[in-house]
């Protein structure tokens, strides 16, 4: 145990430290997780946050871990890399020793100023670790708080109102609170001989030691984890805030019929009068079947061939509808939404345009999304190779779908 008149104040004028409290069980939000400062908050340990606001500070040149003596396996799982960074103690039996313990692990490196941070405030930023040293004196404390803006009531005998506190000059405390080393350590070790352990926080400590302590903004967000329910506002907060990678899918598909003899075409669902028609197993709509092969690869389902093969006596004469409506059955399954479709059909003849309208209102009803999802071109081939000859068409189709989740990393 340090003896408070051994304690030297000539700490290095700029070395700040910081000992963040992680030693307690945290009854009050369940032990069936484990202690609430190794609970899983936007994919990481609570603690493994908190220690990333200190160590990339750029202030802040050694962080100090006061930790329970059983969590030393959990503590090097929860924060990764960041073990080899910091110092670990065993903490005490209550935050107070902790704390005087984690200030003990520090008179080596004789810091000037010294930030004592709980382990469960994961949300403290750098402004706020800025404003709290920049308020750190010579021989005076700094103490982020917020004003207290609920009215507050006295309970008095059998749980009934005894009166109202004015909330004027009220204000919740935070942490890191600040402190000059060598006098906080001093109060500390004062405090231990006389066996005061019935400080809630440092700024308790440095009130009776006569130090002052100077007020500075807190902030909203650098809310204590205390209930199970906060941790759980607290992991939802952090997914929001996480970048997003939607599980959106593009496909393609192309496909090609040559023309035979007949009186007319099938294009994206809709017959269209023609002086050919096109040859295949079934309609041999074009548009259709790329849009198929479009929907299937968004799930990897392989292609039309390999639902509907064109040896398969059942498919002669299908409408290709039905090909289109079971790989929208699949992508549905899955949990997909089709945000667009986008049909090109490249041909000479026939004119596409005056049927566009109706091929929309068909694909809508297939893929059961509105018509403005849906784009339905015509090209011609510039009188170029067997489609510019008129011996048959192609299509290409393209399909957005959002799948559940996230793309994985």
């Amino acid at each position: 145990m340090a003896n408070p008149s051994n304690i030297s104040l000539a700490g290095h004028a700029n070395r700040i430290a910081a000992v963040i409290v992680a030693a307690g069980r945290g009854e009050r939000a369940g032990q069936a997780d484990g202690p609430k400062q190794y609970r899983n908050i936007g994919g990481r340990a609570v603690i493994a946050h908190t220690l990333e606001t200190f160590l990339s500070h750029p202030r802040v040149d050694v962080v100090v871990v006061a930790i329970h003596a059983d969590d030393r396996e959990l503590f090097e799982q929860a924060v990764g890399a960041h073990f080899e960074r910091v110092i670990t103690v065993v903490g005490g039996p209550t935050r107070q020793e902790s704390v005087r313990l984690g200030l003990l692990a520090l008179q080596d490196h004789a810091p000037a100023k010294v930030l004592i941070h709980d382990a469960v405030r994961p949300f403290a930023d750098n402004d706020l670790v800025s404003r709290t040293i920049d308020a750190i004196g010579g021989s005076q404390g700094a103490l982020p708080a917020l004003p207290v803006a609920d009215t507050l009531k006295r309970e008095a005998f059998g749980g009934l109102i005894g009166e109202t506190v004015p909330r004027a000059g009220l204000h919740g405390a935070q942490t890191p609170q600040g402190f000059p080393y060598a006098e906080i350590l001093a109060a500390h070790e004062r405090a231990h001989q006389l066996g005061r352990h019935d400080f809630t926080d440092d700024a308790a400590i440095a009130e009776w030691a006569s130090i002052p302590v100077m007020l500075v903004p807190g902030s909203p967000d650098n809310m204590k984890l205390t209930w199970a329910r906060d941790i759980s506002m607290a992991d939802q907060r952090l997914k929001t805030m996480a970048p997003s990678f939607p599980d959106v899918r593009t496909g393609n598909g192309y496909d090609v019929h040559s023309f035979e003899t007949g009186d007319h075409v099938t294009l994206c669902g809709v017959a269209i009068p023609h002086g050919k028609k096109l040859s295949g197993h079934s309609d041999a709509d074009v548009g259709l079947h790329a849009l198929t092969d479009a929907l299937l690869a968004t799930c990897g389902e392989g292609d039309i061939g390999t639902h509907f093969p064109p040896s398969d006596p059942q498919w002669k004469g299908a409408a290709s509808h039905l090909f289109v409506e079971h790989a929208v059955k699949l992508v549905r399954e899955r949990g997909g939404r089709i945000a667009n479709a986008d049909v090109t059909l490249i041909c000479e003849a026939p004119k596409i345009g005056p049927h566009r309208d109706a091929m929309v209102s068909a694909l809508a009803n297939m893929l059961g999304i509105a018509g403005g999802r849906i784009s339905i071109k015509a090209t011609t081939n510039e009188k170029l190779g067997f489609i510019g000859r008129e011996e048959g068409i192609a299509a290409i189709a393209t399909t957005s779908v959002i799948y559940p989740g996230e793309v994985p990393e």
